[in-house]
């Protein structure tokens, strides 16, 4: 129990390898796990402090507001504004993006983020989380907006923070995956899972089955093969699970392996795609990577899309290689 693993002391540790690394990656991650822990706070507390429910608004998405994705968002962003990290940030809840304020120094790095995924969670007591992904910037000045429409593969940070039954950050910077849990009686997150790796292989997969009917032939033959268990061509019996919560089924994958699906369809032409590129697949494609699976749109390779606007949507498949692959080989010959 002496020899804990804090967050702080990995990251140092792993950044030692890199000679001329300066403190400031270090430091900013502990203002977002400082962040995070404030989250966390609210999130448990739930009805006991009021901020249960809807806020009665809509963000940028359209969609409607719950009260804490509004106080999640004031709390990531007073948590890095001031510190003189950043060069600017970007919030699936704000239109814009958000600019440093002048009076304060401007950094090096890009953050963007999902202040509280899955929210709509949050009123039935079900796992949400947050999500972040970190780029850098020209260091002293304002960032503007090109310099977040970048590809994927240039983050050089990715992470989330899962409020379950325990709190736990999963990170990567490039070099495997790794989960921290929170130890409430020290205030901080300590390393309890270390490189992890997704199994190859799956018989588990995540999917809304209600917008079945809205899918492309790629996807409704993979889901058609899965529900014919041992006696279709897959030869054997699946698991269906369906959480709503992007950050519970990544971290599902992770722990056990799996494929989590919410593909193209033709409900809204407007909307082919739910889950947004900067704030929710781009940083879970970096983790699912780094830990040894795929993640893709059926088409390309999610870390290869270079980004038109902040709040560009994707399809997202991601999970175990040889499931993923299975669909991209049904999307090339459809």
């Amino acid at each position: 129990m002496t020899n804990k693993v804090t967050l702080t002391q990995f990251i140092i540790e792993q950044q030692r390898e890199f000679p001329g690394t300066s403190g400031s990656f270090t430091a900013l991650l502990n203002d977002i796990a400082t962040a995070c822990k404030k989250i966390s706070h609210y999130v448990n507390r739930g009805e006991l402090i009021g901020v249960l429910g809807s806020a009665e608004s809509e963000n940028v998405q359209g969609e409607v507001q719950k009260k804490l994705d509004i106080i999640t968002n004031d709390i990531m962003v007073s948590a890095l504004n001031w510190t003189g990290r950043l060069a600017g940030m970007a919030s699936e809840e704000i239109d814009e993006m958000i600019k440093i304020p002048g009076h304060y120094p401007k950094g090096k790095y890009l953050v963007a983020f999902d202040p509280l995924d899955g929210s709509s969670n949050i009123d039935v007591n079900l796992a949400v989380g947050t999500i972040f992904s970190i780029l850098r910037s020209r260091e002293g000045i304002d960032a503007d907006l090109q310099d977040f429409l970048r590809k994927g593969e240039e983050q050089v940070c990715a992470g989330f923070v899962l409020y379950g039954p325990s709190t736990m950050m999963v990170l990567t910077t490039g070099h495997g995956v790794n989960a921290f849990t929170l130890d409430q009686d020290i205030g901080e997150f300590i390393l309890t899972h270390r490189d992890m790796r997704i199994p190859e292989e799956t018989a588990e997969f995540a999917i809304n089955m209600t917008n079945q009917r809205f899918w492309e032939p790629p996807v409704q033959r993979y889901i058609a093969e899965c529900l014919q268990g041992t006696e279709g061509p897959l030869g054997k019996n699946y698991n269906m699970r369906w959480i709503a919560s992007l950050v519970a089924e990544v971290y599902r994958i992770l722990t056990r392996g799996g494929i989590f699906m919410y593909p193209l369809d033709c409900r809204n032409p407007e909307k082919p795609a739910k889950l947004r590129l900067m704030y929710e697949a781009n940083p879970m494609a970096f983790i699912i990577e780094q830990a040894g699976g795929v993640c893709t749109t059926g088409r390309e390779r999610i870390l290869d899309i270079k980004p038109t606007d902040i709040h560009q949507r994707v399809p997202l498949i991601l999970g175990s290689k040889h499931e993923v692959e299975r669909i991209v080989r049904y999307h090339q010959e459809n």
